[in-house]
């Protein structure tokens, strides 16, 4: 059996493994991973406007990896509007990029569950496989954690190398071009980088858990026995 110092280092650990999983599906299944403002460059352009009048053409966008909404101003007040990426979005965009983001959050998923019950199993007891013990929940986080790091920066590849907000932004918009005046990484964003960080803490957990801190000794004192002890 584990001491009482391993056992409460693992069930934090199995704690954090959980609260890295609810993280991803929340972050997967919210659509504010990116906002920004739009400005319709083609109504601007036809009007001639100037910095005052260019309130007018500024609209805003939000989306996450399924779906998304934008606010379209094009002169002639806003007009709301909701979009999803797939199925047919995404033949506009990065496809092989934006699929494997899923696959990165999917697969970091699977592996916080399985921290998840290798971290109760080694709070329960010692394994008797390497690979169940804290050299398998180290794997489990590393790889967790490595795949959350993949996620994010293929997206952060997506936005500012392939133009992704520009790309949404003007999906199916025949008349109007929309260009980008500013965009920001929402809070789903900095969820799954805080996933990422569970998984970190996770390492130094369990690399707490394996020091051997030095057990304090009480001195015991000598009982001298003498012959008149005996006697008596």
């Amino acid at each position: 059996m584990p001491g009482y110092f391993k056992k409460t280092l693992f069930a934090l650990a199995s704690l954090i493994s959980f609260v890295s999983f609810i993280l991803i599906v929340v972050a997967m299944g919210t659509p504010k991973w990116m906002t920004g403002k739009i400005l319709c460059k083609t109504g601007a352009d036809l009007v001639n406007a100037t910095d005052p009048e260019l309130v007018k053409f500024i609209g805003e966008i939000y989306y996450g990896l399924f779906r998304g909404g934008k606010i379209r101003q094009c002169g002639l007040g806003g007009r709301r509007s909701k979009f999803t990426i797939f199925p047919h979005m995404v033949k506009k965009l990065n496809t092989g990029l934006h699929v494997m983001i899923i696959i990165f959050l999917c697969v970091a998923i699977f592996f916080s569950l399985v921290s998840f019950g290798f971290c109760i199993l080694n709070a329960i007891k010692v394994p008797y496989r390497a690979i169940k013990g804290p050299a398998g929940v180290c794997l489990w986080n590393f790889l967790g954690g490595g795949f959350v790091v993949l996620a994010v920066t293929s997206f952060m590849a997506a936005v500012k190398l392939h133009h992704l907000t520009e790309r949404i932004a003007n999906f199916r918009e025949n008349v109007f071009q929309f260009v980008i005046l500013e965009e920001h990484f929402e809070d789903c964003f900095w969820i799954c980088v805080a996933s990422a960080t569970a998984h970190a803490l996770n390492l130094l957990l369990i690399a707490i858990s394996g020091i051997n801190f030095p057990k304090i000794k009480t001195k015991t004192e000598e009982v001298n026995v003498t012959a008149e002890d005996i006697m008596y």
